[in-house]
């Protein structure tokens, strides 16, 4: 799989996010990947970051945190 980054930061997606994103029925990697690269970006908290990307069968959010020198994806959600 190649590698993806955020702002010259690799991002690494933890195997619980995988894991919910096959739970909810989500294509991995090709969707999640599609967000991480055009997805619209929003911090919260002090290191919480959220990756979001609308489609017409709703939205699907990566949730993660900036650790400094990497950001770790640590779950896939659906949205409305």
């Amino acid at each position: 799989m190649e590698e993806i980054y955020f702002t010259d930061k690799p991002i690494i997606i933890m195997v619980h996010a995988i894991r919910r994103a096959r739970q909810r029925n989500i294509a991995f990697p090709d969707h999640v990947y599609r967000v991480l690269h055009s997805g619209r970006v929003e911090r919260f908290g002090k290191q919480g970051i959220k990756f979001i990307s609308k489609t017409k069968n709703g939205s699907v959010i990566c949730i993660g945190e900036d650790v400094g020198e990497m950001i770790i994806i640590k779950t896939i959600e659906r949205g409305n």
